[in-house]
């Protein structure tokens, strides 16, 4: 079957080329900043031993925040209902063009004009938070390693999700979950990684029967 051609966002072949990309540019870009990161921790490492304890406990707190997040960005703004003629294009250049064009493989990864705000603003706030109100500096680059490992599970998985026949297990399960998403019960099933923030805010649909 031919591959759908994608929408045209931008009039601009400049500003368009920046509306595409590819999974291994995520995989490697975000892999040499979780290498940064680890060089990070090793900087800020304590002098007591004891202080290993934090790293993989601020790495699984750092995928949990992960998780969060990324209901939230798909619920509360990807998803975001704009009034405005103007906002409705800016959203669907942000999510919309996806639900429209699922299948579209340069648009199933978050560009990098995207991602590289947005990482840095959640840094910014992991430094606010551990490194200054609670004084605990040693502390971020852990949980942003987490946070990151999150988001590259979630960014490529999402991409095998609609480009892979996975049939068995958790990711075939989560698959379905997602896929649900993008037919008719695209007001539900906010979270791809996990549906875990579904059962809390009341987004997973009830089983029939």
């Amino acid at each position: 079957m031919k591959e759908q051609q994608p929408v045209r966002i931008f009039k601009s072949d400049f500003l368009e080329s920046f509306s595409h990309i590819h999974p291994w540019q995520v995989a490697v870009f975000w892999s040499l900043v979780e290498v940064f990161l680890v060089f990070r921790i090793t900087r800020t490492f304590p002098a007591d031993s004891s202080g290993w304890l934090y790293i993989p406990i601020g790495i699984v707190i750092g995928v949990f925040l992960w998780t969060f997040a990324e209901y939230s960005l798909h619920r509360w703004l990807f998803h975001h209902e704009a009034k405005t003629e103007a906002g409705k294009k800016v959203f669907f250049m942000f999510h919309g063009v996806h639900h429209s064009q699922p299948m579209v493989k340069t648009r199933l990864v978050m560009p990098f004009p995207v991602s590289v705000p947005l990482a840095l603003a959640f840094f910014g706030l992991f430094q606010l938070i551990g490194g200054r109100f609670l004084n605990r500096p040693e502390w971020v680059a852990p949980l942003f390693a987490g946070f990151i490992a999150g988001y590259m599970i979630y960014d490529l998985g999402h991409y095998a999700f609609h480009h892979f026949p996975i049939k068995r297990g958790y990711l075939a399960w989560i698959r379905k979950h997602h896929m649900r998403h993008h037919g008719s019960e695209n007001h539900l099933r906010f979270g791809v990684s996990s549906p875990l923030w579904d059962y809390v805010f009341g987004t997973m649909p009830r089983p029939s029967g």
